[in-house]
C-alpha cells in the first residue's frame, strides 16, 4: 500500500493525541505503549519509527498536552474583552467539568504527584510547560489591567490556587463536598481578581458567551 507523503506526521500527530489522553487519565507508570499503538491501528513494532522509548513518547506528548490546551483557550476566548476572558478561564479551569474530564484536562491538576518521579527530560517538559501556563496567565493578567506589583508572581499563586482546588476536588469522594469546594474556590479566586461576575457585569458584555464559548 502507498501512503501519502503526511502519512508519517499524521500518524505521528494522532500517536501523541492518544498517548496525551492516557497519560493523564491513567498516569506515566500505567500508559502502556502496545495499548497506545491498538487504539492507533498500528503493531506494537511500529511504535520505533516514531519514537526512541516510552520516556520520549510520553515527554513529546507531554508537551503537546500543555500547548493543546493554551491554544483551545485563545481560540474559545478571542474576541472576548481581557476582564471577561480571564474570568471565563478561572469559570472553565475551577469547574465540575474540568474535575470529572482528568483524561482532556490540564495536565498540571493530572501530574502533579507522578511528574516527581519521572525522567529529567519528563520533570523538564513538565516544568516547561507549568512555567508557559503562568507566563500566560502573568500576560491576561496584564492585559486585564489587574493591579499586582509583581504578576508573574501572582500569575503562579493563582495557578497553584486553581490546580490544587481541581486535584483536591478530584480526590474527595463526597461529590456535595467536592462541588462546594470548587466553587468556593472559583469564586475566591475570582473576587480576589476582581472579575466576579458582578464585577463583569459592569462592563456590559455578554455572560451567557463566555459560558457558551467554553463548553
Amino acid at each position: 500500500m502507498r501512503y501519502s507523503d503526511t502519512h508519517k506526521a499524521e500518524t505521528h500527530a494522532r500517536l501523541l493525541q492518544i498517548a496525551g489522553r492516557m497519560l493523564r487519565e491513567k498516569g506515566p507508570e500505567n500508559l502502556a505503549v502496545a495499548e497506545v499503538m491498538k487504539e492507533a491501528g498500528l503493531t506494537h513494532g511500529g511504535f520505533y519509527a516514531h519514537f526512541k522509548s516510552k520516556d520520549a513518547l510520553l515527554t513529546e506528548a507531554l508537551g503537546r498536552v500543555f500547548d493543546s490546551g493554551r491554544y483551545k483557550f485563545e481560540r474559545a476566548t478571542e474576541g472576548m474583552p481581557p476582564r471577561h476572558a480571564l474570568g471565563a478561564y478561572i469559570d472553565f479551569y475551577v469547574s465540575t467539568r474540568h474535575r470529572d474530564g482528568i483524561a482532556h484536562g490540564c495536565p498540571v491538576t493530572a501530574l502533579t504527584s507522578d511528574s516527581p518521579r519521572q525522567s529529567r527530560k519528563f520533570r523538564a517538559a513538565f516544568d516547561a510547560g507549568v512555567q508557559r501556563l503562568v507566563t500566560a496567565l502573568a500576560a491576561r493578567i496584564d492585559e486585564a489591567r489587574i493591579p499586582s506589583d509583581d504578576g508573574h508572581a501572582l500569575a503562579a499563586s493563582i495557578l497553584s490556587a486553581m490546580a490544587g482546588a481541581v486535584a483536591i476536588s478530584r480526590a474527595v469522594s463526597d461529590k456535595r463536598l467536592s462541588d462546594e469546594m470548587l466553587e468556593a474556590a472559583r469564586e475566591s479566586i475570582k473576587a480576589r481578581l476582581g472579575v466576579t461576575d458582578a464585577d463583569l457585569a459592569k462592563e456590559k458584555f455578554p455572560q451567557a458567551v463566555r459560558s457558551e464559548v467554553l463548553q
